[in-house]
């Protein structure tokens, strides 16, 4: 008899990622409207594109999005966003209803976060005859970084650097804070470690740091409160990770796993 409640206590307890024993209240969670709205924000490249010419968003986080919704049985609508500011900003007017953004406290106050699905690096570009050799030297007076407003990096250098200085672009996403940096001569650009690489390929007036300052840690998430959605897309995330679908679309993205590895099992 305990042996059957504690079997039953269990079962209940779990939330299966399928379809057709999705409880109601994860739907209602994930899918109020009806559909599930995913925020995209096609201003980190690792995560997603979107084509200049036909606005079509492809990348992990709408292949994530797009399995989500044939699990639940409800259509998705993807909601762009050309940076994770903006996403985390969309978040109060109840614009979406799950995202893809990096763990972050402040946004961690919002948000009902899963496991990361995939780390990725913070480092910093500087020009190519920078006397800055790594990220332990950028933190000095006199240094302006440019960033990208709200974004991880944004918010972790916020807390941390004591005496460089932050320079935020007006809007966020790589292209943005490269642009910026380029613009206003600064000392230093803040960003994914792919977006700077890919323009540093081009540009041998500038270097990429090898070492990184942090490890930012990309995960699916739901506005707070959400709590049956949310523990769904923990055991959703861990299901991906494990069965191989984040790491197959990364490599149908064309990212490499050095540049974007895949996260390890929650514990």
């Amino acid at each position: 008899m305990l042996r059957s409640l504690a079997l039953a206590f269990l079962a209940a307890s779990t939330f299966p990622v399928f379809a057709q024993n999705a409880p109601s209240e994860v739907v209602k969670d994930l899918a109020p409207t009806g559909k599930i709205r995913a925020a995209i924000n096609y201003g980190n490249g690792v995560l997603a594109q979107r084509d200049a010419a036909t606005g079509e968003l492809k990348g992990i986080t709408v292949d994530l999005a797009r399995e989500l919704s044939k699990r639940l049985n409800v259509p998705v609508e993807l909601v762009p966003f050309p940076a994770a500011g903006k996403v985390f900003e969309a978040n109060k007017s109840g614009a979406w209803d799950i995202a893809f953004l990096a763990i972050e406290p402040e946004r961690a106050e919002e948000i009902e976060f899963t496991a990361p699905y995939v780390l990725i690096e913070g480092t910093y570009m500087v020009p190519a005859d920078s006397p800055l050799k790594t990220v332990g030297d950028v933190d000095r007076d006199g240094v302006r970084i440019a960033t990208g407003p709200g974004s991880a990096y944004d918010l972790f250098l916020s807390r941390n650097l004591e005496h460089a200085k932050l320079v935020r672009a007006e809007i966020g996403g790589g292209s943005a804070l490269i642009a910026l940096f380029v613009r206003e001569k600064l000392e230093a650009a803040a960003g994914v470690r792919q977006a700077l690489e890919s323009y540093a390929v081009n540009h041998p007036e500038v270097r990429v740091m090898s070492d990184r300052f942090m490890e930012i840690r990309q995960a699916m998430g739901t506005p707070k409160g959400r709590f049956a959605g949310a523990k769904y897309l923990g055991a959703f995330i861990e299901d991906m990770k494990a069965s191989g679908f984040v790491a197959d679309a990364l490599k149908r993205s064309g990212q490499s796993a050095s540049v974007a590895p895949l996260a390890p099992p929650a514990r």
